[in-house]
């Protein structure tokens, strides 16, 4: 088939490279120059494993280009997906500028090719509020008339960043939201090639599938929070989350997924997805209790982990609260991303702590082995992020650990308290046996679990 990818942004641009490296001819198209520069030059915009040299083979084989202009990428396409971000404002509302501007782009291109052209099928990926693909249909159905005849369906993506590939190769599921079944036997044709392993493609009405996605982000984040309010609870009283998580989840009705203690939940779908069903609820007049408890479990984590970073230091934090106890420390960040194998640090826990740290006086000194560059960007001056996992620790009063990388795991631990001026560690991510921390003597912090304290 002839596809076109609207924006080539990490959706965007994984699903394109994986339709093209199955023998379909696709076009990846957007508005910025610079980017498409850099594609057509072969350099990945992205830092997704295995993604680079998929691109490369598909380039070459002639079945993926890149493209800026909009009537060659709409042309002779049969499926256009829309692919473009769909952010969250201030109120945690979605933000559809970018699905709108695609659609009357597509309309106006469809529009000057005429009635006599091949129907094309309109498939909404970008995540968006239930409704919105019918409303982009009416959108560009107003702009068209009716003698240009299209579909539109909605085909919500399940990528994990750090797995994309494998996600999109060997699917647990496609969901597809269709209005007749000519357009649901075009997915079965596409997709075929992704279920041979015998994971099913569920086609339903449109609106139906846009709520899928959102339920299921939802709910993985409701794990999430759920776990870090057990793991709080733990602490007051002493229990270990860690052996709580290996009771309670040897319940096959429970399992072990998205049940690990931690910082909270960060990056570009978690949070966002969680607002828009708060926001989908208040506008129908149904209060999402549970969501919105899940949001704000989220958000205070990261508050309390920044509490025992204050703590140790003998400061405090919250209504009266000072900076004197971080005042002049040197606090070494490892892991800045939201999650390892991605570069990707939208709404990253460690944003918001190296940020109020700095805030609170500290000088901050990151690292992070794929996001670093990203940080720089972001971060400006409020830390400085260097190359290295133990040039950030060198005169450290304080490590704290937000991502948990590989490299991290197993670091060595007499270099790290020759460079340290403090034996301390905040670990947002549990990586390290107490027992471990004890007897190597670093007063360790971890989530769920006492703390460990020397002296």
């Amino acid at each position: 088939m002839r596809l076109t990818m609207v924006g080539t942004g990490y959706v965007g641009l994984v699903t394109g490279v994986c339709f093209s490296n199955t023998g379909n001819d696709v076009v990846c198209l957007d508005v910025d120059a610079r980017k498409i520069e850099k594609l057509r030059q072969g350099v990945c915009p992205i830092y997704e494993p295995g993604l680079e040299e998929l691109m490369e083979r598909n380039t070459k084989a002639g079945r993926l280009r890149y493209t800026l202009d909009k009537a060659e990428a709409y042309r002779d396409a049969d499926m256009v997906f829309i692919c473009v971000g769909t952010p969250s404002n201030e109120r945690g509302h979605t933000d559809l500028k970018y699905v709108h501007s695609a659609a009357d782009d597509i309309a106006d291109v469809i529009k000057s090719l005429g009635p006599k052209q091949k129907p094309k099928t309109i498939v909404m990926k970008s995540t968006v509020p239930v409704g919105t693909t019918l409303e982009v249909k009416k959108r560009i159905r107003a702009r068209v008339g009716p003698e240009i005849l299209f579909e539109v369906a909605d085909n919500p993506e399940f990528l994990k960043e750090g797995d994309a590939i494998n996600d999109f190769n060997k699917p647990d599921r496609v969901v597809v939201g269709v209005e007749n079944e000519r357009t649901g036997e075009q997915f079965r044709e596409l997709y075929d090639p992704f279920v041979r392993n015998g994971h099913p493609i569920y086609l339903m009405d449109i609106l139906s599938a846009e709520m899928v996605k959102y339920a299921s982000n939802n709910f993985l984040a409701t794990k999430i929070s759920f776990i870090n309010e057990m793991a709080n609870l733990c602490e007051a009283y002493g229990a270990d989350i860690g052996k709580v998580r290996e009771g309670m989840c040897s319940d096959k009705r429970i399992g072990h997924q998205f049940l690990y203690p931690g910082l909270g939940y960060g990056g570009s779908c978690f949070p966002k997805d969680t607002l828009a069903c708060i926001m989908m609820g208040d506008k129908a007049g149904i209060e999402a209790r549970l969501s919105k408890s899940v949001h704000e479990v989220n958000q205070k984590q990261r508050e309390r982990f920044f509490d025992k970073i204050v703590g140790h230091f003998g400061g405090k934090t919250g209504v009266g609260g000072g900076p004197a106890g971080l005042q002049g420390k040197q606090l070494a960040f490892w892991g800045i991303a939201f999650k390892p194998r991605t570069d990707d640090i939208r709404e990253a826990p460690a944003l918001t702590l190296i940020r109020k740290a700095a805030g609170y006086g500290a000088v901050c000194v990151a690292f992070d082995p794929v996001a670093g560059e990203n940080a720089r960007a972001e971060l400006g001056p409020a830390a400085t992020v260097v190359d290295d996992m133990y040039e950030a620790a060198k005169g450290a009063d304080a490590l704290v650990i937000s991502t948990d990388w590989d490299e991290f795991k197993s670091p060595d631990f007499a270099k790290l308290a020759g460079l340290m001026k403090g034996k301390t560690i905040f670990d947002g991510r549990n990586l390290y046996r107490l027992s471990q921390m004890r007897e190597l003597g670093w007063a360790y912090y971890s989530v769920g679990r006492a703390p460990v304290r020397v002296g």
